[in-house]
């Protein structure tokens, strides 16, 4: 099994995402290969999808929405993000846990 490709710099954990935008709702579906697949509901048109993911991620994690920003991949469904205020071990657990 191939693990997760999250990094830490600068104080924020970086996660790598596979975002599938246009799902019938926004949510963590699971690993996918190194990256972290995550649905949104928003289409990928004017940076929605990008602003829904930090939205699910910050509701996740605990933080605000101003505390995870996309870094890399803007206009491509693999992303990086960064959080801040968190560790990597709570992105870890609260990203790869079990999803209902």
């Amino acid at each position: 099994m191939t693990e997760v490709g999250y990094a830490e710099r600068d104080g924020a954990v970086l996660v790598p995402l596979k975002v599938v935008p246009g799902a019938s709702r926004s949510r963590v579906v699971g690993v996918l290969g190194d990256r972290v697949k995550v649905a949104v509901a928003s289409p990928p048109e004017q940076g929605a999808a990008n602003d829904e993911v930090c939205r699910v991620l910050a509701a996740l994690l605990g933080v605000k929405p101003s505390a995870v920003r996309v870094t890399a991949g803007h206009g491509s469904p693999r992303k990086t993000v960064s959080v801040v205020g968190v560790t990597l071990s709570q992105v870890r657990t609260a990203l790869e846990g079990p999803r209902r």
